[in-house]
Formats: C-alpha cells, sequence, structure tokens
C-alpha cells in the first residue's frame, strides 16, 4: 500500500474546520509524516493513526503553519514512552529550535531525535523499497519539496509456476531481480517461465509552498501523484505571485509540465469557505485533478 491521508489542507490560518498543512505518507509498514501544522498530533488522534509507526518526518519549511504542531507531537511521543529513534528533516534553524523548546521546558526525551539538516537538493533516504528526495521550491524563505519513490523488483513470482518448478521460496529474491534458478541436478529454470515483469516505480511529489516555477517540474517529472499548492482561485494571479503562491491555474499548469498522472490541490487560503471552485478551475485544465480532503486517503499507484 502507497498513499497520502491529508491530515491539514488549509493555508495559515485555521478556517472552516480546515487545519494548516499536514500529510500522512503510508508506505507499506512504514509512516512518513510531511509538515507537521498546529493541531496535526489531534488530527492523527482523531483518524486513528498510530505515531508510534511514524519513523521519518518532513519539514518543508519554518513558517509556523507547517511546524508548529512539532514539538507537541514530539513531546506526546516521549510521554506515551517511545523508545526508538525518530528521523526530523527539516532547514538546518528548526533543531536549534526544538531544542531551545525542549531545554525551557525542563524535557529529556526517552527517545533518539535524530536531526537531518536539509542543505542541498538531492537524495536524503535511501531504502531497498523506498527512496526520498529533496528540492528546493520557489517560497519567501528557503522550502523544500519532497519526491517519494516506491522501489519495486523488476520481476513478480509466479507463485504456482515457481512451486510448479520445485523453486524453494529462499530463493525468490533472487527470482524477482531475474535471476535463472540452478537446480541440483544443473537445470537452468528461466527465470520468464516463473515471474513476470513488474509494475514502475510509484513516486509522490509533494511541492510545498511555492510560487509558479516552471523549472521544478523537471524534478518531480512523471509524478503519479504530484501534490501542489492552490492558496488562491485564477482572479487573484497578482496576489499569488506577491506572496509567493500559487493559483488553481497555475498548478494544473504545473502537472501538465511535469507529465503528472493525478494533481492532488491543496493550501486554501481561509478567505474562502467553499472550494468547489478550486476543483473547477483547476480541472477545466488539468482533468485528473482531487481536492486534498482532510481524512481522506489517496492511493499512488
Amino acid at each position: 500500500m502507497f498513499g497520502v491521508t491529508i491530515l491539514g489542507n488549509n493555508s495559515a490560518l485555521p478556517a472552516y474546520d480546515r487545519h494548516p498543512t499536514a500529510q500522512l505518507v503510508t508506505l507499506n509498514e512504514q509512516l512518513f509524516l510531511i509538515d507537521c501544522g498546529e493541531g496535526t498530533q489531534m488530527q492523527i488522534s482523531r483518524y486513528r493513526i498510530r505515531h508510534s509507526k511514524i519513523g521519518h518526518i518532513f519539514i518543508s519549511h519554518l513558517h509556523g503553519d507547517h511546524y508548529f504542531g512539532l514539538i507537541g507531537l514530539i513531546t506526546s511521543m516521549g510521554l506515551l514512552g517511545r523508545e526508538h529513534p525518530l528521523n526530523l528533516y527539516g532547514p538546518a534553524p528548526l533543531i536549534e529550535i526544538i531544542e531551545l523548546q525542549l531545554k525551557v521546558a525542563d524535557t529529556t526525551l526517552p527517545f533518539s531525535l535524530v536531526f537531518h539538516p536539509l542543505e542541498k537538493e538531492g537524495l536524503i533516504l535511501d531504502h531497498p523499497k523506498y527512496s526520498v528526495a529533496c528540492f528546493e521550491t520557489k517560497h519567501r524563505i528557503p522550502c523544500w519539496g519532497f519526491f517519494i519513490t516506491e522501489k519495486r523488483n523488476p520481476r513478480k513470482i509466479v507463485r504456482d509456476k515457481a512451486i510448479e518448478y520445485g523453486i524453494p521460496a529462499a530463493f525468490y529474491d533472487q527470482l524477482k531481480v531475474g535471476e535463472d534458478y540452478l537446480t541440483k541436478t544443473g537445470e537452468i529454470i528461466s527465470n520468464e517461465l516463473v515471474t513476470t515483469p513488474n509494475l514502475a516505480n510509484s513516486t509522490y511529489a509533494f511541492c510545498a509552498d511555492t510560487k509558479y516555477t516552471e523549472s521544478i517540474a523537471e524534478k518531480v517529472k512523471n509524478a503519479n501523484l504530484l501534490y501542489h499548492e492552490t492558496t488562491y482561485l485564477k482572479d487573484l494571479e497578482e496576489r499569488a505571485i506577491t506572496r509567493f503562491h500559487s493559483t488553481t491555474i497555475q498548478a494544473a499548469n504545473f502537472a501538465i509540465k511535469a507529465n503528472a498522472t493525478k494533481l492532488l490541490i491543496g493550501h486554501f487560503s481561509s478567505k474562502y469557505e467553499k472550494l468547489d471552485e478550486f476543483l473547477q478551475e483547476t480541472k477545466a485544465v488539468f482533468p485528473n485533478t482531487e481536492l486534498a480532503i482532510e481524512g481522506v486517503s489517496y492511493r499512488i499507484d
């Protein structure tokens, strides 16, 4: 299972029961938290998410609506007895803020908080089953987007065929990467007899806060699911430019440039109570668009 659950979809001010940015990415048994706006741990509780399974937290930038919920979540993890390490990725000054908050509260965490400063674009997490890269967006302060890839073996096992040819389960990992099987009698069982080609790797791109910048599209090329902010409707393009944010039409054009399969839009300004127009305007340019709705999970294929 590879998918993203929206915990917060609003911009700076909580409004209309919408919360600041936070997303939970599920990749098999691994949980990644992207941004942690105010109220995130309440949303985690509301949707019955086991925060003990969150191993990595990614903070895009240091505007409050993207990280003001972080210290509360971290200290709650400690109070609830977390012992295994927590990996935190974000702009370099973030660790100073966290350490100061812990110091003035005279709090010692019962687990290791491993901080990874975001200082240059590129791979920041590499695992046999997934990877995460970061890239710069165009915002008022340093801001980072994240590109998550689910790594798939090139071959899928046809289990009935593997059993028929007497291939032991211990050899299945080698089959998945394309190896042939050599029997005890010296017979070679061709890989193609017991496997089929797997699907290509699946990817999720989180573009964080940004003004419309076409060059970023190359960094998230061919994303299966692309999240792009739409703080404003199209009639407020000038405001979006001056505030380093994007509109519906700009997000849709960005998705076209990136050759994305599906577009997810969020970070809605609190000036809007209803979101129907956001979807209408964006879909007019990029039809395969959905609103990022809190509590909803979107599968990444």
